[in-house]
Formats: C-alpha cells, sequence, structure tokens
C-alpha cells in the first residue's frame, strides 16, 4: 500500500470508479436492456461527470476509445479478466502488462484475485509480478478482491469479505473493491480489517435508486472510500441523475434520501 490521495483517481480521499469490463466478464447479455451500451464511447461519455475518478476497461477498448477521452476520463486498466463461457475453478487470466497499460496512459490498474479457489496460488504470484511493476510506474493498484471457490460457499459472509480486504492489503493492493457483506456493521468490520488501505463496495447488479444508493450511504458510513459500480449507473436511463446522486452521498456525505431529492 502506497499513499494515493495525489493519484487522479482519489477525490477527496474517495473514489467512484465506473467500471465496464462486463463484455468480457459477463458477454452481450448485460447490454441486452441498454443496446445502446454496445457502444463503449457511450459508457465513456457517461464517464465523463465529475463524480467519476476512473473509468475500468480491459486492455482493447482502452486501446480503441480511450485516446478519444483521454483528456476528460482517468483510466483504470484492468490487467486480467475471463469469460463466462468458463466453467473451471475460478481464474482470471492476465491479458495485459503493467507497462502496456502505463503506455496506454493508464492512471492507475486493476486486477481481480479469486482468494479461495485452486487457483490462488498462481493468481498471487501474477498478482506479484504485476503490483511490483505497477510501483516501478508510480501506478495505484486496484484489486477486485473476490473470494471465490468450490470449497467456498458464501462469497458474502461478513467474516468473508473482512478476509478479502485483508488479504488485498497484506499482498500490496492500494484500493481493494469488495462486495457489501449485508451490514453496515460487517462493512464497517471489513474496513478495519484493511487498516489504512482504501476499501470500495462492488456495485453488483442494477437495483432502483434508492434501493442502490442507500447501500452506498450505508457502507461510506461504514468507512468505505467510494464505489466501483457498473451496471448500477450504466444500465440506467439517465446515468447522470445518479451520478449526481451518487456525488452527494459519496463525497458529500449526505443521505440516500436527501441526495435524491436534490437530484429529481
Amino acid at each position: 500500500m502506497i499513499p494515493i490521495d495525489d493519484s487522479p483517481i482519489v477525490r477527496d480521499g474517495k473514489s467512484l470508479i465506473l467500471a465496464m469490463d462486463h463484455g468480457l466478464e459477463h458477454g452481450p447479455v448485460d447490454f441486452e436492456d441498454v443496446p445502446e451500451k454496445l457502444d463503449p464511447s457511450t459508457v465513456f461519455e457517461t464517464a465523463t461527470h465529475d463524480a467519476v475518478t476512473a473509468m475500468a476497461v480491459q486492455k482493447g477498448v482502452a486501446e480503441g476509445y480511450y485516446p478519444s477521452y483521454e483528456d476528460d476520463v482517468n483510466l483504470l486498466l484492468k490487467l486480467n479478466g475471463t469469460s463466462n463461457l468458463w466453467m473451471g475453478e475460478p481464474d482470471s487470466p492476465v491479458n495485459c502488462s503493467v507497462d502496456y497499460a502505463a503506455e496506454l496512459g493508464a492512471d492507475a490498474v486493476g486486477f481481480t484475485v479469486y482468494s479461495g479457489s485452486n487457483h490462488e496460488v498462481e493468481m498471487y504470484e501474477e498478482f506479484r509480478d504485476a503490483q511490483e511493476s505497477a510501483r516501478e510506474h508510480d501506478l495505484p493498484m486496484v484489486m477486485w478482491s473476490y473470494p471465490r471457490g468450490q470449497g467456498l460457499k458464501n462469497d458474502t459472509k461478513p467474516g468473508t469479505i473482512s478476509y478479502a480486504t485483508r488479504i488485498a492489503l497484506e499482498i500490496g493492493a492500494d484500493i481493494a473493491k469488495v462486495k457489501y457483506p449485508g451490514s453496515p456493521e460487517a462493512m464497517e468490520h471489513a474496513c478495519k480489517a484493511a487498516g489504512d488501505m482504501k476499501v470500495v463496495m462492488s456495485g453488483g447488479s442494477k437495483t432502483s435508486d434508492y434501493e442502490f444508493l442507500s447501500t452506498v450511504e450505508a457502507a461510506v458510513n461504514a468507512g468505505c472510500k467510494g464505489l466501483a459500480v457498473g451496471r448500477n449507473v450504466w444500465q440506467r436511463e439517465d446515468p447522470t441523475q445518479l451520478l449526481d446522486a451518487l456525488e452527494r452521498v459519496i463525497y458529500e456525505e449526505e443521505t440516500a434520501d436527501a441526495a435524491l431529492e436534490a437530484t429529481e
């Protein structure tokens, strides 16, 4: 862990990462209700919102679209990722080097680690190489810390999420993206387990505006330093309105009710 408050991907000590690695991780199914979002440029446009501190994409999307937005969007380049067609134990092959991410102009890099998988050892070794290379380029390392595998029956159990944040701290992440463990108390413990490392909540599947903002509010109050979200923003008819509300909840620490009232 290194101090990253001066990094482009942090604003007032917090981060709102707009993720769009879903085309690889989930496939076109995530775009069925919003077919216009199959065009990555539509989501890059959304990422120009002041609330967004970085946009997370895979290498090919960065190559093809980021040059048109480099003045308005901070790039978080995912170094690994797998398709939803893979049916084995959770694994995430490395698809991009840190050197190439830096060449593309990345402001940070991201890496998924499935602790508990039969492939954990290899993933930790790959993370080590990427993390140490990121240090050479002064790039923050964001870990998608997702315990997962045949021996893990509940990947959002409070103890599992606290373990996920601690693992990220122990092996050198600067930000850990984790799932919400179900309660503010459990989220608070997970944040404490991370020490001084920043923890951001994973956005998950699309829910109602109020339900989503209320969960973000609870997470921020519990010590989360922001959010890494995809579908709950860009699957909406008006993502800008939701980002306006998220800006109030995350950076100004307003309630979900107040943020919704101010942005309706």
